[in-house]
């Protein structure tokens, strides 16, 4: 089993941005795994987010692809 990872950056951290980045890679075959927020020293709210996900790519030739 090869697991392949992808990772999403965001700039903009909105919870309707956030939902509709996980549901489009989630219906790409894609688990999300983890998301990661950049905070700002000028702002309470985080300046970016890392969406991580994963899949097992069972050898596919769609799982060499970058995913973009």
């Amino acid at each position: 089993m090869r697991v392949t990872y992808k990772v999403v950056e965001t700039q903009t951290v909105t919870d309707e941005k956030l939902e509709f980045l996980i549901n489009r890679w989630v219906g790409e075959g894609w688990v999300l795994d983890s998301v990661k927020f950049a905070m700002s020293e000028a702002s309470r709210r985080p300046a970016m987010a890392f969406l991580l996900f994963i899949r097992d790519d069972l050898g596919s030739e769609e799982g060499k692809s970058d995913g973009n």
